[in-house]
């Protein structure tokens, strides 16, 4: 250790990241010292890293962070996830000030008083990466603000104007992922809709957030990601590059990712309200979709169901499948009625409510997967089990021991919650 140059030391300092640990790190010698000051390049103070951070004061942690940065000359990774209720303006704007020049890398979480607009401070000709939680934005001055080298962009519980954020993407030109966690946005007109434009977006993920409209517009988007949001209307404006499409318990009236849809690979949807001859009509043209997931769905109409044989015909590369088992008022959304599933390898189905039409479909889907590798099987069982359902789940039971000497070489696996 003592023949390796001192920017390799720095290089194995920033590896451990922590703090706490790398000043402890760094009392090692001299040569160990002078690593931390002009060579270190990451940092991260986060109170999960260590206990004692929570038994301090904010101003104490102020003190502590501002004295540690301070004895740094090259930082270029920063991150403060501290549990704590707000830190004073004065010391954080110098925190940023000071590693501005350098700063690649940006992540703070901390609430501040008085809120200050933290684009201001940041470093904006070198910035690749901000992640921002628990502030404001406000004001963005396209002239002035501009991230010529941002790539990562996460907002979470942040208050920003619809105008703003539109504002923000265009100064971020070479923007590839976009997180919005639970934000705060001020619209600007009586519409209550947001338009946001991207040219090189790849990654859109968007969560528990309500808007009347909602309008994207990504010509390089490949993953789009929905989690726990309303909508009236979602509209994607694109080039046909969408590749993985994720529903996660989201309500819209009106969803529309574009009529290109032939380099979907994956689409995952979970909790879902689904006009299903639309949504399939949807997506119906990606012959490349390999993944495709159907789970605590709900049909529009209950006469609606999911034809197998299209699936088959449409999907021709799919290999991974996952069906949920609704039985609603006699109604069986998934049939069995279709084409083989040549090529699906792995085969998740599931159930909410058991009952004893879901051995019997469990076998039909297996007959038309010929060369099926791997069955995952979910549940939901209750912990209070009537004499009947006691009687479904023994007769499943010898259901499976059936089906483990049928399909010897299907490995077999269950999931119960």
């Amino acid at each position: 250790m003592e023949n390796l140059p001192v920017e390799v030391i720095g290089n194995i300092l920033s590896q451990v990241g922590s703090a706490r640990d790398v000043v402890i790190a760094s009392a090692t010698c001299k040569k160990w010292r002078e690593a931390w000051r002009n060579h270190l390049h990451t940092l991260s103070f986060n109170s999960c890293d260590w206990p004692f951070y929570l038994e301090l004061s904010p101003s104490k942690l102020e003190i502590l962070i501002t004295q540690t940065i301070f004895q740094t000359k090259a930082l270029q990774s920063l991150t403060i996830f501290m549990d704590v209720d707000e830190f004073s303006a004065a010391p954080v704007i110098a925190w940023l000030m000071y590693t501005r020049d350098s700063l690649r890398q940006l992540r703070y979480n901390v609430r501040t008083t008085p809120t200050f607009n933290i684009l201001d401070k940041c470093g904006r000709q070198k910035l690749e990466e901000l992640v921002l939680a628990h502030n404001s934005i406000a004001g963005v001055d396209p002239i002035y603000q501009k991230f010529p080298c941002l790539k990562s962009l996460s907002l979470s519980h942040v208050s920003i104007s619809e105008l703003d954020l539109s504002l923000l993407l265009s100064v971020c030109p070479k923007l590839k992922t976009l997180s919005i966690i639970s934000p705060e946005i001020a619209m600007s007109d009586s519409q209550a809709s947001v338009e946001l434009s991207s040219s090189y977006l790849k990654d859109f993920y968007v969560e528990s957030f309500s808007s009347e409209k909602f309008i994207l517009e990504a010509d390089s988007l490949e993953n789009l990601h929905l989690k726990d949001c309303t909508f009236e209307d979602f509209e994607l404006i694109g080039k046909g590059t969408l590749k993985v499409l994720k529903i996660d318990d989201v309500s819209v009236i009106r969803l529309d990712i574009g009529e290109n849809t032939e380099n979907l690979e994956i689409v995952d949807v979970n909790s879902f309200t689904i006009v299903w001859p639309k949504f399939f009509q949807m997506i119906s043209k990606a012959s490349k979709l390999y993944r495709f997931r159907l789970w605590g769905v709900v049909f529009d109409d209950e006469d609606e169901g999911v034809d197998l044989g299209a699936i088959s015909a449409c999907f021709p590369q799919l290999v991974h499948l996952s069906l949920s088992y609704d039985l609603r008022d006699g109604v069986l959304h998934y049939g069995l009625e279709s084409s083989p599933l040549v090529n699906v390898v792995v085969l998740e189905l599931g159930w909410t409510t058991i009952n004893d039409l879901f051995s019997a479909w469990v076998a039909g889907l297996l007959e038309r997967c010929p060369n099926l590798k791997k069955l995952v099987i979910h549940g939901v069982v209750s912990d209070i089990k009537s004499h009947e359902e006691c009687q479904i789940f023994a007769r499943f039971t010898e259901f499976v021991l059936q089906l483990g000497r049928k399909y010897m070489h299907v490995k077999i696996e269950f999931e119960y919650v």
